[in-house]
C-alpha cells in the first residue's frame, strides 16, 4: 500500500498587527494603516495593510519613507503587548486540528496534516486533497468567527512550497498545490517568491540571467554554486518541490512571542533611539528598560539564561556583538551590571549610539538552577503579577537604582 503524500500546511494571519488593532477599533477597517510608529518616527513599517501596500509600502521599510509613499496613512505604534494574546487563541485552534504543528513566527505556524485524510474524509469528497484542502478552509473560517482575525494557508508536500502557496493565497484564501505538481507551480514565480532568496542572492541570480524558479532549476549547477556557494543545490531541490517534508523545529522568529516552556532558541529585545543618543544616561536607560523586558519574558516562561549577548550599532551603523556566559538567571537585578559591563568595554568610540540590543541564550529551565539573588524572586513576583493585571507598562524599575546595587 503506497504511502500518503506528506501536507505541509503554512498557515499566516494576514496583516496581523494592522487586523488587530482593526479588531480593536473598527473605525480603521478599510483604511490605510501602517503599524510600526508615527510618521518621522525613527524605525521601521512592522505591517501594513493592503490599502497601504498599493502605493508601495512594505514591511521592513523605514517610517520615513513610508510616510511619503502615504501621507494621509493612519500610523499606530506597535503595541508588542497586545499581540501575543491573539497568536495565542489562533494556535489553539489550530492545534485542535493536528497532532503535529510549529510555530514559526508570531503570525505564522506550520501544521502537517499527512495521514489525516481518513479523520475528516466526507462522503463525496474526490480525493485525499480535497478533504485536506476543506478542513483547512473550515480551520480558517473558526479562526476568523472565534477571534476575528483572517488568515491564509498553502498546503503543499514540502514547507517551503506550502510557505510559497500561502503568499500566494492572500487576502483570506486556501490554496493547494498536489504532489507532483510543485515544479510547474514554482516556475513562473520570480526567483525572489522562493523563501530565503533575499535581495543579494536575487541580483547574484539576476547577474546569471535567472528571473525565475523554472529558470533556478534549468540552470546547471556549477553555475549557480559560482553564486551561491553551498546553498545553490538545496535552492535547486527545493524549486522542484524536493525540500524538507516535515515541519521543523519550533523557531520563534518574531522577539515579542515566547511559547511557553520552551527551551529552544533566544529572547532578545532591541530599540533603535528616535535621534542617535551620546549621553550617558539615556544609553543606560534603555539598557535597564531592555534588560528588564527580556528577564520578565524569560520568568513568563519559567527558563533562566546562562549567556547574555549585547547588540551597539553606532549612528554610522557599525554594530558590535559582545556576550558573556553567566550563572543562569532570569533577574534584571543580575543581569544589568552584566550587561553594562558589556556596554562599557565595548564602547571604544566617542560616536553616538544608534540602537541596543540584549539577547539571551544558553536557556533551561528555572528549577534547573538556583539563582545567586532568592531574596529578589518575591520581588518579581510581585511586579510581574501587577504586569499581568495591568498590562507592562504598569510598572517599571529604576536604572540608578540598580546601578547602585
Amino acid at each position: 500500500m503506497a504511502l500518503a503524500a506528506p501536507r505541509l500546511c503554512c498557515l499566516d494571519l494576514d496583516t496581523f498587527f494592522v487586523s488587530v488593532e482593526r479588531l480593536l477599533n473598527p473605525a480603521l477597517k478599510g483604511q490605510p494603516v501602517v503599524v510600526g510608529g508615527l510618521p518621522g518616527q525613527r524605525g521601521v513599517v512592522t505591517s501594513c495593510s493592503y490599502e497601504v501596500r498599493a502605493l508601495g509600502v512594505r514591511s521592513g521599510m523605514s517610517l520615513t519613507a513610508a510616510s511619503k509613499l502615504a501621507p494621509r496613512a493612519v500610523y499606530l505604534p506597535t503595541r508588542h503587548e497586545l499581540y501575543g494574546d491573539y497568536a495565542l487563541r489562533v494556535r489553539r485552534i489550530a492545534e485542535g486540528y493536528t497532532p503535529s504543528s510549529q510555530v514559526a513566527s508570531i503570525d505564522e505556524m506550520f501544521l502537517d496534516f499527512s495521514g489525516c485524510e481518513n479523520l475528516y474524509y466526507r462522503p463525496g469528497d474526490a480525493g485525499p486533497d480535497v478533504t485536506i484542502e476543506r478542513t483547512v478552509r473550515r480551520l480558517t473560517d473558526e479562526i476568523e468567527a472565534r477571534v476575528g482575525l483572517p488568515s491564509s494557508a498553502g498546503i503543499a508536500t514540502s514547507r517551503a512550497v506550502a510557505k510559497v502557496a500561502s503568499g500566494l493565497a492572500k487576502p483570506r484564501g486556501v490554496l493547494m498545490v498536489a504532489a507532483g505538481a510543485e515544479q510547474a507551480f514554482l516556475g513562473p514565480l520570480p526567483a525572489r517568491k522562493f523563501p530565503g532568496v533575499g535581495p543579494v542572492a536575487e541580483q547574484k541570480l539576476l547577474a546569471l540571467g535567472v528571473k525565475t524558479l523554472s529558470d533556478v532549476v534549468a540552470t546547471p549547477l556549477p553555475t549557480l554554486r559560482k553564486a551561491l556557494g553551498n546553498w545553490a543545490e538545496p535552492l535547486q531541490r527545493g524549486c522542484r518541490g524536493q525540500g524538507g517534508h516535515e515541519i521543523g523545529r519550533e523557531r520563534p522568529a518574531f522577539q515579542e512571542f515566547d511559547p511557553e516552556g520552551g527551551t529552544l532558541g533566544t529572547i532578545s529585545n532591541e530599540r533603535t533611539f528616535r535621534e542617535d543618543v551620546s549621553d550617558p544616561t539615556s544609553i543606560e536607560s534603555m539598557l535597564c528598560a531592555l534588560c528588564e523586558r527580556v528577564c520578565w519574558r524569560a520568568r513568563k516562561r519559567s527558563i533562566k539564561a546562562r549567556t547574555v549577548s549585547l547588540k551597539l550599532r553606532y549612528a554610522d551603523f557599525e554594530t558590535l556583538l559582545r556576550s558573556r556566559t553567566i550563572t543562569a538567571t532570569s533577574s534584571e537585578l543580575e543581569l544589568y551590571p552584566v550587561v553594562l559591563g558589556l556596554l562599557r568595554r565595548a564602547r571604544t568610540r566617542r560616536t553616538a549610539i544608534r540602537l541596543l540590543g540584549v539577547c539571551l541564550s544558553n536557556l533551561r529551565h528555572a528549577q534547573e538552577q538556583l539563582s545567586l539573588f532568592d531574596e529578589a524572586e518575591p520581588v518579581h513576583r510581585v511586579m510581574d503579577g501587577v504586569r499581568e493585571r495591568y498590562g507592562y507598562e504598569a510598572l517599571r524599575i529604576g536604572h540608578g537604582a540598580e546601578r547602585k546595587r
